[in-house]
């Protein structure tokens, strides 16, 4: 709908106003993660069903999967709990890091300089 001064921007008036995003606003690739959602579990069954609703404003088809990670770490949620009860684990901002065995002492904590062996394995 084009008519005389200001033709130079294109209006849709009530097409698509239901509420969906129309045009391009990033590029992404299948199979790409596009929310990230960390809670309790006791709460995960909101979480995913905010996702269920959120997924309708986006087009295509998008899955919903739920992680067997601990949060946004790459460690699963047995390993995770293993590490803590051994005091393996120093927290890393939204990550986890593990502790290994190497490395100067003087960054160790008082009660995590030495590791046994058996625990790096």
């Amino acid at each position: 709908m084009l008519s005389c001064a200001g033709a130079d921007r294109l209006q849709t008036g009530m097409r698509g106003a239901f509420g969906k995003p129309q045009g391009t606003c990033a590029r992404v690739a299948i199979g790409q993660v596009l929310l990230s959602v960390r809670c309790k579990d006791s709460n995960s069954h909101h979480a995913q069903e905010a996702l269920r609703r959120a997924k309708f404003k986006f087009p295509g088809r998008q899955k919903i999967i739920v992680s067997r990670k601990w949060g946004f770490t790459k460690f699963s949620r047995a390993d995770y709990l293993k590490y803590k009860s051994e005091n393996r684990i120093v927290p890393d901002g939204v990550n986890a890091k593990l502790l290994g065995c190497h490395g100067p002492l003087a960054n160790r904590e008082p009660g995590r300089a030495f590791l046994p062996t058996s625990a790096t394995a």
